[in-house]
């Protein structure tokens, strides 16, 4: 039984130590690999609706 004792004590502090070691780890990685979202880019990407200048113009004709 003491030596059952022994194994299971030292599963329990390698389990704290691997606790351990899995925090200082997150403690000192860099910020920017945690924030893994590009900021947007302003020109949006394809073919789709734009509001430009010509068609800001056509709104505003079109008011009442």
């Amino acid at each position: 039984m003491a030596e059952q004792s022994k194994i299971a004590r030292r599963s329990f502090f390698a389990g704290v130590g691997l606790i351990a070691a899995a925090g200082i780890a997150a403690k000192l990685s860099p910020k920017s690999v945690m924030s893994g979202t590009p900021a947007p880019s302003k020109e949006p990407e394809g073919d789709g609706y734009r509001l430009t200048e010509h068609i800001k113009k056509y709104y505003r004709t079109t008011t009442i």
